[in-house]
């Protein structure tokens, strides 16, 4: 029967202590937040678990533009975006991004979606054609391996962030198509992606390169405009998907590239064609969350992320000299996402929880044997210094010192 197999799933997850609890935030997207795990007492804790990279999920413009959104438009979109609930909103957060990534690819279109998850599966599906191969780094993110999975390409996967593996897959291809499919940055290690070196294998092998810039919107590049900015990557071949959940603080992805590929997208990618548009309020609020990541306040949150970044890795390394039987590693990361890596999953889990016991919260990817911490432009020096006491403390405690 089916519930006798999903409870011994259920039995196997918690016997390799693999169980997600849901938990309820009482409060708003900030670093400090008071929340309860299934019937517990709400508490208050100190998050370095959000995406919210600039911290402006509850940015005050931004939560004024929502509310003006909603009385402008309503509080749902009523429909397909291609019946009539395209709204202006939308219109001219397209028009914006559009404007924002003519330097880095000619011709370029921009299309939103829902979520970052329909965008990738979006691309991948309307494009993965059956005289298509996809060529996938093995470690890009979930929506990106169902997208190819959907698709009706050959899916091929490289080593992570092995070019040289890749070239060879590439000289052996003989598809007319060829995709070339990575995440910038990766959401496990916060490594970067080497997008040049791919971008020129591209062109060499009549290859596209569809780059998933989830975790470098907003945080990456003088005006926050991500990872081709960053690298100053301009080309034709260049499929682009940013993620405006994350960095920017509301919700919903969009995918920039040459107007032929996008007009193709909006006509026949199923995700975008059979889900109902997102709220116009929703796609209101980021055109003013787009003026911030762009404007000076924008960058002097990314200024203030990358202090505290430095801040955490110097406590971290300090640390490890002072432990070194530890059992940690700090990942080779320059960007919001500071993972610890841990002996095991148990080890990593154990390390979570002690942290929990003083109210601060970091998760731990199910398998990945890693503390995976992540800052936010909301964060203080203050509560990184206690994150890195909190850590020191744990040690003394298991008389590692």
């Amino acid at each position: 029967m089916l519930i006798d197999q999903l409870n011994q799933a259920a039995a196997e997850r918690a016997a390799g202590a693999l169980t997600r609890y849901r938990r309820a935030a009482h409060t708003g997207c900030a670093p400090h937040q008071t929340v309860s795990v299934k019937d517990s007492q709400a508490r208050p804790l100190l998050s370095f678990c959000s995406n919210d990279y600039l911290g402006l999920a509850n940015h005050p413009a931004v939560i004024a533009a929502f509310a003006e959104g909603a009385h402008r438009y309503g509080a749902g979109s009523g429909a397909f975006p291609v019946v009539n609930a395209r709204s202006l909103a939308h219109h001219q957060l397209e028009s914006e991004l559009a404007r924002w990534f003519t330097p880095n690819i000619p011709n370029v279109q921009a299309l939103y979606f829902c979520t970052g998850y329909m965008a990738n599966l979006a691309v991948l599906s309307a494009l993965g054609t059956a005289d298509a191969t996809l060529f996938c780094d093995k470690l890009v993110h979930a929506s990106l391996i169902d997208g190819a999975l959907l698709a009706r390409a050959t899916m091929k996967r490289y080593p992570h962030c092995d070019i040289t593996a890749l070239a060879r897959q590439l000289a052996a291809c003989n598809s007319p198509l060829k995709l070339i499919v990575t995440d910038s940055v990766f959401s496990m290690d916060g490594d970067m992606a080497p997008l040049a070196e791919m971008q020129a294998l591209a062109e060499h092998h009549d290859a596209w390169l569809v780059v998933d810039d989830a975790h470098g919107f907003g945080v990456l590049g003088e005006r926050g405009r991500g990872a081709l900015e960053h690298l100053e990557l301009t080309s034709e071949r260049l499929i682009y998907v940013g993620t405006l959940g994350k960095a920017a603080g509301v919700a919903g992805a969009f995918v920039a590239a040459h107007r032929t590929i996008v007009e193709h997208l909006a006509n026949e990618a199923r995700p975008y064609l059979h889900s109902a548009a997102a709220r116009p309020a929703i796609v209101h609020a980021l055109l003013s969350s787009l003026a911030l990541i762009a404007g000076h306040e924008g960058r002097e949150r990314r200024n203030h992320l990358m202090q505290l970044i430095r801040q955490l890795r110097n406590g971290l390394q300090t640390l490890q000299v002072r432990h070194p039987n530890a059992g940690w590693q700090l990942a080779d990361s320059s960007t919001p996402i500071q993972p610890l890596i841990v002996s095991d999953n148990e080890a990593a889990l154990s390390l979570s929880q002690a942290l929990e016991n003083d109210d601060i919260r970091a998760t731990v990817p199910n398998g990945t044997s890693r503390l995976r911490i992540t800052l936010s432009a909301s964060h203080t020096a203050a509560d990184v210094t206690r994150l890195l006491d909190s850590l020191s403390a744990v040690l003394a405690r298991r008389g590692e010192a």
